[in-house]
């Protein structure tokens, strides 16, 4: 497939390991070529479901950054004060993502596969593509062609 994940303004996407993007990249084309191969509407809808309830990567970040924190304060309270560092460690890495857009939280979170709000976006918008939603996508050229067409459409 041509290159369709054009999304260079992506902060997360920059800092990023590209082993990294291209694993969730060739998800998504998996994940769209199936539906195309199928063209299961029912199966598409089902599926967009599933990636409305999809966590993106800010919001995994903020509760399990705001979680740690929490058990870092309750523990450094019953035993320890050197949880209370774990607690000022995990705030100011949370405080550098909020202004940055990406640090070191974000590193381990995107290699466990988590997807920003635009990549789950990009894959929504290829699948209503395919399910027939709009009306750029052509019919003809096979499964593959119209995978390509779908993510091209999203992006754009």
């Amino acid at each position: 497939m041509e290159s369709w994940n054009q999304t260079s303004s992506d902060a997360v996407r920059a800092h990023a390991p590209s082993t990294v993007n291209r694993r969730i990249d060739a998800h998504v084309e998996e994940c769209v070529r199936c539906m195309a191969e199928r063209a299961d509407r029912a199966e598409m809808s089902q599926y967009l479901g599933k990636l409305e309830r999809e966590w993106e990567m800010h919001r995994a970040l903020a509760v399990g950054g705001s979680a740690l924190a929490l058990l870092g304060l309750v523990l450094g309270r019953r035993g320890s004060h050197g949880w209370r560092v774990v607690s000022g460690v995990t705030l100011a890495l949370l405080l550098q993502q909020g202004i940055t857009g990406f640090g070191p939280l974000s590193a381990l979170v995107r290699a466990w596969g988590v997807r920003t709000r635009r990549e789950i976006d990009l894959e929504k918008f290829a699948i209503k593509a395919l399910r027939g939603d709009f009306e750029r996508i052509p019919n003809d050229g096979g499964p593959l062609a119209r995978a390509n067409a779908a993510l091209v459409a999203a992006q754009s």
